[in-house]
């Protein structure tokens, strides 16, 4: 897991933005050094939780084994997996995200409401690496 992406579990689990004091500009991922509006000198960030809903922007699917840092165990056969842009509700930004398992492109449309949920990037026997995942709006888990 990456620290201070996201916080919370089940209905709880939000990713977490900052904010720009001066501007009211907020990101994703977080910034924690200085606005990164260019019309903004402001300095003071502070953290908010982002919207758990949005609108998929785009989509696509991932065909092929992305490079390292992305986790994956060369043995196993590689298996696609849906990559949704999701412009969130409250910010207007767009964050993209990996679908929820499950979630094809086959049943992706741009403009469907997903909500995002916590999803699992990797795991072994010692460790479990927490990621987000979209899934559509009351699809359930």
């Amino acid at each position: 897991m990456v620290v201070g992406w996201f916080t919370g579990e089940g209905d709880d689990f939000r990713l977490l933005g900052t904010r720009c004091a001066s501007c009211r500009t907020v990101f994703f991922p977080r910034e924690d050094t200085h606005c990164r509006n260019p019309y903004c000198a402001g300095d003071d960030l502070e953290e908010v939780p982002l919207s758990r809903t949005g609108r998929i922007w785009s989509y696509t699917d991932s065909r092929y084994r992305p490079p390292s840092p992305y986790v994956s165990d060369p043995e196993l056969p590689w298996e696609p997996y849906a990559l949704i842009a999701v412009e969130l509700e409250a910010e207007r930004i767009v964050v993209l995200g990996q679908a929820a398992p499950g979630v094809t492109v086959a049943g992706l449309t741009v403009g469907t409401e997903v909500e995002v949920v916590p999803g699992v990037l990797h795991e072994d026997a010692e460790t479990v690496w927490t990621t987000w995942h979209w899934r559509p709006k009351g699809a359930g888990a």
